[in-house]
């Protein structure tokens, strides 16, 4: 290498960096300012580094098979600022992939035609509506992070409340401390605020009203300043419409999503399948569980294109909190076990979990789960028989497309990388990850494995069913 050639690169990464730091107040601006949430192939960018930037950007080769390049995205982000948007979610790299192969190399023609029921809408404000969270568990305090991270301007999803049973006196404290600090997930991108006095932690600008509970009938909602409001349960200790329906009960709580499969009638939505099904008058749904979500687009989508037989989901599945550190007493079959030194076989609803969200698929699929020594991404394996014949390489293809240009792609990613593992899908946004490189395929049976962070992926579902339910979804581009 000479050394022109050294001072070329350092050259091309230092405009890049400037490129790159020009887009971020810009970004900020469409966020705060329009409600405009721009994002990488689902990847948000709000409140993001130089160095987030650029790789989001890099990140898109695995999906694209080409890296997007900031010089591309950058004058998308300056033209939508003159262009006075409306509440919208809209993916910068399939906007500028678009662009390329419809725009005709007119710009500001083309984001006119595809974001013209928003242009001009600044300064509209949609009805937001007040969220309470009973339980601040893993799932909880995800839920609350994101839903932080999403206020906004505070007309979208708003999280007004944590009801938890109080453990001990300094309890608000060590709770904060645990939104703070996440030995999987990170620090918190923020700051938080410990008010003793009126139980109340400020992250970021939301202000939380803590409850202590025990009893979910006999909380006064209303009595906080909160109306109308979306109970998320996700303590898991009631799953049918008897125990859930106590939450109703109390004043200023009029719907309930439970993050678990529901038992009985209860609808359980898979976010991007069968969230069409919500109605108003449904008072309590279920988002099903994180396995279910992580599966069921992809089956969808195999289902849709080939036609699936029958088949078999087996989940290698991280620990969670049900399984006993040590060998212990626990009620279920082997989950006494040590879940930090075992692999340990246990059993899933996933599988019969599917037909609930498609019912084409009833009594057509088996499954089971190994629960493994890792505290975080799971991967459900699929093995499948098809009603036609098909090759490895058509299967990858297809699945590709539907992360990038199908309804499904905010629950299905993809990767080709031969080189990923669990701990690479830490963060994903998806329901699923695909592994394109772990595909196999033989006439009319395929095997295909799918990665899922089975905390914040599942808790970016139960979020996407959240705004569905308040009616707070903003329209996405591109179409």
């Amino acid at each position: 290498m000479t050394q022109a050639q050294y001072e070329q690169c350092l050259d091309n990464w230092t405009d890049r960096e400037a490129t790159a730091e020009a887009m971020i107040p810009l970004i900020g601006r469409l966020y705060r300012e329009n409600n405009v949430v721009t994002s990488i192939y689902g990847r948000a960018l709000v409140n993001r580094s130089v160095i987030s930037l650029l790789k989001s950007h890099r990140f898109a080769r695995q999906i694209d098979d080409n890296e997007l390049s900031v010089h591309d995205t950058y004058p998308v982000i300056k033209a939508l600022m003159d262009l006075n948007l409306g509440p919208a979610s809209i993916d910068l790299a399939r906007l500028v992939v678009k662009f390329q192969k419809e725009g005709a190399g007119d710009l500001d023609t083309f984001l006119r035609r595809e974001l013209a029921s928003v242009i001009g809408r600044k300064g509209e404000k949609r009805q937001g509506r007040d969220v309470v969270l009973y339980g601040f568990g893993r799932i909880g305090r995800l839920l609350a992070r994101i839903l932080v991270e999403k206020a906004g301007a505070g007309d979208g999803l708003r999280l007004r409340a944590v009801v938890v049973r109080k453990g001990a006196e300094n309890d608000l404290a060590k709770r904060a401390s645990l939104l703070r600090r996440d030995s999987v997930h990170g620090s918190f991108q923020g700051t938080i605020t410990i008010d003793e006095e009126n139980n109340t932690l400020t992250a970021n600008g939301t202000r939380i009203q803590f409850i202590y509970a025990s009893d979910p009938s006999t909380v006064n909602y209303a009595a906080y300043g909160i109306k109308d409001a979306l109970l998320v349960d996700n303590t898991g200790v009631w799953r049918d419409e008897a125990g859930l329906s106590q939450h109703l009960k109390c004043d200023g709580i009029s719907q309930v999503l439970l993050t678990a499969p529901g038992k009985g009638d209860l609808k359980n939505i898979v976010h991007g399948i069968n969230h069409s099904w919500i109605t108003p008058e449904d008072k309590i749904v279920s988002a099903a569980s994180c396995t279910t979500n992580a599966i069921v687009p992809v089956l969808k989508a195999i289902n849709d294109k080939f036609g699936i037989k029958n088949g078999h989901v087996e989940t290698v599945h991280s620990y969670t909190n049900d399984q006993n550190l040590i060998d212990n007493f626990h009620k279920g079959n082997r989950r006494g076990r040590s879940a930090a030194l075992n692999m340990v076989i246990t059993e899933t609803g996933a599988a019969k979990a599917v037909a609930k969200a498609l019912p084409e698929l009833s009594g057509k699929l088996s499954g089971n789960a190994i629960r493994v020594p890792t505290p975080n991404v799971s991967m459900a394996i699929l093995n499948l028989n098809l009603n036609t014949a098909t090759n490895r390489e058509e299967v990858n293809e297809y699945l590709r497309y539907m992360a990038l240009h199908s309804d499904l792609h905010k629950q299905i990613d993809f990767t080709n990388s031969q080189e990923v593992v669990s701990t690479d899908f830490v963060g994903s946004r998806h329901a699923g990850v695909v592994d394109a490189e772990a595909t196999i395929c033989n006439d009319d049976r395929v095997i295909l494995y799918v990665w899922y962070d089975n905390e914040f992926g599942y808790s970016c579902q139960v979020v996407r069913v959240l705004e569905d339910m308040a009616g707070v979804n903003p329209p996405a581009f591109p179409a």
